[in-house]
């Protein structure tokens, strides 16, 4: 079980995420785009409740089938501030993912890793917890600028914090609105961008987050029910 202490508040949170930021790897290409195992995970919310559900989806990278599948339910135990959503998510995910009866391999996380203003999202604060390889794929481009790219499938521009490459935005389909791209943990950029490719046959977003997300929509409302 990865243990995850939460922070008392704010100013905690920021310097958790300071002293685990230089335990991101960085100089890691990841698992070659297409092979083994990719895990999309998501969370869906009542916060009425104060519910928190996060699924955990694993497809074999090759057909994109579904393997393995995994739920849990938490309590919100920390409050929405910009920049620090990981604290509200982790602990749930982290009981999905380790609720998995198989290796997760590649995670994809409906979110930032690099692309964040501390340089350290969800997707890097899960891999550095979890020692997997993440990925944040986002649908938003949080506070950084870019340039549209190109209008087809492949087409991609950087993701600018000033000079900083923090992420890509990536055209998944022609014609359609880019995602946004970053590395979280042991995967390089490119690779980062071929694996949602990759991910993205049919739709915008990745087939994992896609999956993901309807199966913790489903389990928010059998929880709550």
């Amino acid at each position: 079980m990865t243990t995850f202490r939460m922070p008392a508040d704010e100013a905690e949170a920021r310097a958790v995420q300071d002293a685990l930021r230089p335990r991101v790897v960085l100089d890691e290409s990841g698992p070659p785009p297409g092979t083994g195992r990719v895990t999309g995970v998501d969370v869906a919310y009542d916060d009425e409740r104060d519910v928190v559900v996060a699924a955990a989806v694993v497809l074999d990278a090759a057909t994109l089938d579904v393997v393995a599948e995994s739920t849990a339910r938490g309590r919100v135990t920390f409050p929405y501030v910009p920049g620090l959503l990981a604290f509200r998510e982790i602990p749930t995910v982290l009981a999905a993912l380790e609720a998995l009866p198989v290796d997760p391999g590649l995670v994809v996380c409906d979110g930032y890793g690099r692309a964040h203003p501390r340089r350290f999202g969800l997707a890097s604060h899960l891999g550095v917890l979890t020692g997997l390889p993440v990925i944040g794929v986002a649908k938003n481009p949080f506070t950084f600028r870019y340039e549209q790219p190109g209008p087809l499938r492949g087409d991609f521009t950087p993701l600018l914090d000033g000079d900083e490459e923090v992420g890509r935005a990536l055209r998944t389909q022609d014609g359609t609105k880019p995602v946004f791209v970053s590395v979280g943990h042991r995967t390089g950029l490119d690779d980062a961008c071929a694996h949602t490719l990759a991910l993205a046959r049919d739709f915008r977003q990745p087939e994992t987050t896609r999956r993901a997300d309807a199966l913790c929509r489903a389990a928010l409302r059998d929880a709550v029910a």
